[in-house]
């Protein structure tokens, strides 16, 4: 069982995991405390292998995650600017682009700056229809420092990036929905419902071979790599685990595939 922590709730449904940043006083505002529970909490259910799928949410109606704390960097000097962003990067938001199982950002409320920034580096984003999106950060004379320059432009284009982020303004669900920012949006009741009805379809499905899937869809987006090299890598690899052979066993005689991860 993941740990509960003081600004990270944790649940498990039905192999779901659901993470709930917890400081609805702050609208959930990433302070340094939070990304380090955040960070200790996903460590912990990566080796959980009942856990097949995370859905990331923010408590409240009100916020997602409305930004970074800004009273805590207020008065940073440049190295310490670069390494807030270092760090950040490191234990959440790369280290959750990565993360070997499907994160679903369950977005309501605002979900500016840094909250913005997490929710493009989960894998899927479910948006209520209260929802408002955007990188406010020039206007306290920043930029995006949590990847939102890079995954902004990956998922919206370009042009609507260099939009949203010189101008400032904030996105609405349906708008986020037109440009593929958000997946699916749904009414804030329905939120959770629909976030765990593409949960529960991952979690039926190969854990060995989502995990894989992760890290060769990334692999298309990293200048350093191959993506097409890595794909014929990993889909050779895929011929020797466990759940390839349950799967194929289990096609060929039209049951139910039991997959264990392996």
């Amino acid at each position: 069982m993941v740990a509960t922590s003081e600004f990270i709730l944790c649940e498990v449904q039905n192999s779901v995991l659901v993470i709930t940043i917890n400081r609805p006083d702050k609208l959930n505002a990433l302070n340094k405390q939070t990304i380090e529970e955040l960070h200790e909490t996903l460590v912990e259910a990566e080796n959980q292998s009942d856990i097949r799928a995370v859905i990331l949410t923010g408590s409240g109606q009100k916020a997602f995650v409305a930004g970074a704390d800004i009273s805590e960097f207020s008065n940073f000097t440049v190295d310490q600017g670069k390494q807030l962003s270092a760090i950040g990067h490191f234990k959440i938001f790369n280290f959750i682009e990565n993360y070997s199982k499907p994160m679903i950002a369950a977005v309501n409320g605002f979900a500016l700056g840094g909250g913005l920034e997490l929710a493009m580096a989960c894998h899927i984003r479910v948006v209520a229809d209260n929802a408002k999106m955007g990188l406010p950060e020039v206007s306290l004379g920043l930029i995006p420092g949590y990847g939102g320059t890079q995954r902004l432009a990956q998922l919206v284009g370009k042009g609507k990036a260099f939009e949203m982020v010189v101008t400032a303004d904030m996105i609405n669900a349906h708008d986020a929905y037109k440009w593929g920012l958000a997946n699916y949006v749904t009414t804030q009741e329905e939120l959770l419902k629909k976030c765990f009805e593409i949960a529960n379809k991952i979690s039926s499905k190969s854990p060995t071979a989502i995990k894989t899937a992760i890290k060769v869809i990334n692999a298309g987006y990293n200048n350093s790599l191959n993506g097409f090299e890595v794909e014929i890598e990993e889909f050779g690899k895929s011929f020797g685990t466990k759940d390839f052979k349950e799967g194929v066993n289990a096609f060929l005689e039209k049951r139910k595939a039991d997959f264990k991860g392996e």
